[in-house]
């Protein structure tokens, strides 16, 4: 595209100022290592699942009040998205920053390509998708996600993940609207638009399948699910009206739809403004049923084998996580972690749970099994935690 390499403008690559974390000596694969982000001091910790360990502490990442990560194929790299329009490529074998590039204003989230050679950026500011080359992180297409009179504004970009065919679903927070972009190597993006997709899509995510986009609505009650294999079919509703009749409760904190609560042939999803977890048939979509819990759910997230939804809740109940068996759609255990519970990340086969507690500067690993506490490990006010398991899977 014209112009692309002078994309960064004013917008220039950041100086590496970062530290380099101390504790990355020994030869390891990658398969159980991941990151715990430090919100409030623009770091990451690296750490090991196997040993339950941190091995060192990377800074210099700029804003990750909301940050989120993907990995590379082969699990090595890191790329951390910061409030800040910082994108972060983090080698975790060495433990150090390998680069940064300052590529918007304000920035949401992104994602990686199946073929793991493009990085995609969601934007709030200026709005839009921006596509980097994983490698230099080189700019390689900016995607306006223009709407309006003549295209004239750019939308909020909310609910970015990868889909199969070297692409990328998102939503337009602003222009109620799910995009799909396809980007074959050496061509023209290939672009989507589903108009009229529900009141302020806020978030999205891929079953894992890698069938259906499915895009939470804050303006509205429901949800709205593009079938990837037949985009033809256009828009189509999940539990239109769930809140029919009642008044919903003021919303302290957006749910989030990346837990990837597909649980067997349920998918378990946070209603907005309500203490329920609205539970959907996987295959035709119907309402199956509706789980009372102990706040806000922020986070719904499967357990990999399917038998466990675990939840995490917004403020003023942020101190609680619950176990949702899947089967009797009914709480069976609580944890009382203290204030600030952040997010829940599940080691590959589910035998672990990582939950990072951000107002005692803990993250807490339990077995799931016996639901008994393994280990403690200090972090400076975590949120995200992200395993590197995630590199082989779609739309995570």
């Amino acid at each position: 595209m014209p112009g692309r390499r002078g994309l960064l403008g004013g917008l220039a690559a950041a100086a590496l100022a970062a530290g380099r974390a101390e504790a990355m000596t020994a030869e390891r694969g990658t398969g159980d290592l991941g990151l715990v982000v430090e919100r409030a001091s623009g770091s990451v910790q690296i750490v090991e699942t196997t040993g339950r360990s941190a091995l060192g502490r990377i800074t210099g990442l700029g804003d990750l009040s909301h940050a989120s990560a993907v990995f590379s194929r082969d699990g090595r790299y890191a790329f951390v998205f910061g409030r800040d329009g910082g994108l972060n490529k983090i080698d975790l074998l060495q433990g150090e920053l390998n680069r940064r590039v300052l590529q918007a204003g304000n920035s949401i989230g992104g994602a990686i390509s199946d073929d793991g050679r493009l990085v995609a950026v969601g934007n709030y500011e200026p709005g839009g998708v921006r596509v980097f080359d994983s490698v230099t992180l080189e700019p390689v297409e900016d995607i306006p996600a223009a709407y309006g009179p003549e295209g004239a504004a750019r939308s909020k970009v909310v609910g970015l993940a990868d889909i199969p065919g070297r692409g990328f679903a998102f939503s337009l927070y602003d222009a109620d609207e799910v995009w799909t972009v396809a980007l074959p190597e050496g061509g023209a993006p290939e672009i989507r638009r589903f108009r009229d997709a529900g009141r302020q899509p806020y978030d999205g995510f891929v079953t894992p399948d890698g069938r259906h986009y499915i895009a939470g609505l804050f303006g509205e009650d429901g949800l709205t699910r593009i079938d990837l294999w037949h985009p033809e079919r256009g828009v189509q509703r999940v539990l239109p009206g769930y809140g029919r009749g009642e008044e919903p409760l003021p919303v302290f904190k957006m749910p989030h739809l990346r837990g990837w609560a597909v649980a067997g042939e349920q998918v378990f999803l946070p209603a907005i403004g309500r203490h329920e977890l609205l539970v959907a048939d996987r295959w035709d979509w119907t309402e199956r049923g509706r789980v009372a819990v102990h706040g806000q759910p922020v986070f719904a997230v499967a357990r990999p084998d399917g038998r466990q939804v675990w939840v995490n809740f917004a403020h003023p109940r942020n101190d609680v996580v619950q176990v949702v068996d899947t089967e009797s759609l009914s709480v069976v255990h609580a944890f009382t972690l203290g204030r600030g519970v952040m997010h829940l990340e599940f080691t590959p086969r589910g035998e672990q749970a990582w939950i990072s507690v951000r107002d005692i500067n803990r993250v807490e690993v339990f077995d799931t099994r016996s639901l008994a506490r393994i280990a403690s490990l200090p972090a400076e006010s975590p949120s995200g935690i992200l395993l590197t398991a995630r590199a082989g899977r779609i739309g995570f």
